[in-house]
């Protein structure tokens, strides 16, 4: 899971306990997790022999999984990201403490959370508590680096970020039908920094969001149909009601999207929510995770005619100014 934004992290893990516990949380069955290898996409989104590629750093899913290079340079790295299965992902870049490499998070932390979330789903909450407590303190160290946000199912995205030398994870927390996070079962990997400079440039923008706990998303720049480089600028980072930070998501709605409900689904914390699949009428698009405050981090997306959002995976986005809706017009 996402690294908690806040100095008495231990505290916010008490206080989300709590929350949950007062969530109205029914046990369910364990979910049957043979056949998830088997949600292939056979399309091949990546254009290998793009010139345009050539630079970037792929990362592909091809089931419960992240194909993705194991040493990459430092500087700014662009991501293209092609889910390539039946449900969306994304994936969040943190960036660990010195010495701590993935198996460390998938030995320590990924069990943690996910055991203490069953135990919280069979009624046993002095157990999770107890789970949680016994994080390792080197957790509270991580650093998180943005990432490409949701992606929808047999789409692609790109995401471009700035990297220090050193060990990152990149993971999923989606979560399945039955309540397991994707990291659970395969989709956490780790991705080594050299302190070789990368090929790539801070790219120009067309689009400027900028993003706070007081002012929620804001945006500059004309709206036009055709390719966008989007900025996304971390006025500040704040700690929420599912105790992660804030960051921005593009939507596409269709007209049988809900907006109620993907206001609803954007909340991990929710027992009955942030599960696949996605609601009705929803394509995400990429967008940016959490990054510090006073950092910047862009992606691309190609706008056609219609009516989007962007979104940041906080509960009840919309009460914070973080959901808002925009048209692309035809011309």
């Amino acid at each position: 899971m996402k690294t908690i934004y806040s100095s008495n992290r231990l505290k916010a893990l008490y206080f989300l306990l709590l929350s949950l516990l007062i969530s109205i949380f029914t046990a369910c069955e364990k979910e049957d997790i043979s056949n998830l290898e088997s949600e292939v996409t056979t399309v091949n989104l990546s254009g290998e022999d793009s010139p345009e590629n050539s630079k970037k750093i792929i990362v592909k899913s091809e089931g419960m999984n992240f194909i993705v290079p194991r040493e990459i340079n430092s500087g700014w790295n662009t991501f293209r990201y092609e889910n390539g299965t039946a449900n969306p992902h994304f994936f969040v870049i943190e960036k660990l403490p010195e010495g701590k490499t993935v198996e460390d998070s998938k030995n320590e932390i990924v069990p943690l959370f996910q055991a203490g979330m069953d135990l919280i789903g069979q009624g046993k909450p002095d157990e999770a508590m107890n789970v949680f407590f016994s994080l390792p303190s080197w957790y509270w160290g991580v650093v998180l680096q943005g990432g490409p946000g949701l992606v929808s199912p047999n789409r692609a995205a790109e995401s471009t970020v700035y990297m220090t030398p050193g060990n990152y994870v990149i993971e999923c927390y989606v979560k399945t039908k039955n309540g397991i996070f994707h990291s659970s079962i395969g989709m956490i990997e780790g991705i080594k920094v050299n302190d070789k400079p990368s090929k790539i440039k801070e790219p120009k923008s067309t689009i400027d969001l900028s993003i706070s706990s007081t002012n929620g998303i804001q945006v500059s720049g004309k709206i036009r149909p055709g390719h966008h480089v989007v900025s996304v600028y971390f006025e500040d980072q704040a700690t929420y009601g599912h105790f992660l930070g804030h960051d921005v998501h593009l939507v596409k709605l269709s007209p049988e999207a809900n907006i109620d409900e993907l206001n609803t689904w954007m909340n991990w914390m929710d027992p009955d929510q942030f599960k696949t699949p996605a609601p009705d009428g929803v394509e995400f698009m990429g967008g940016m995770q959490e990054l510090p405050h006073s950092q910047k981090g862009y992606f691309s997306v190609n706008l056609t005619p219609g009516t989007y959002a962007w979104i940041s995976e906080v509960p009840d986005p919309r009460s914070k100014n973080m959901l808002k809706t925009f048209t692309v017009p035809h011309n």
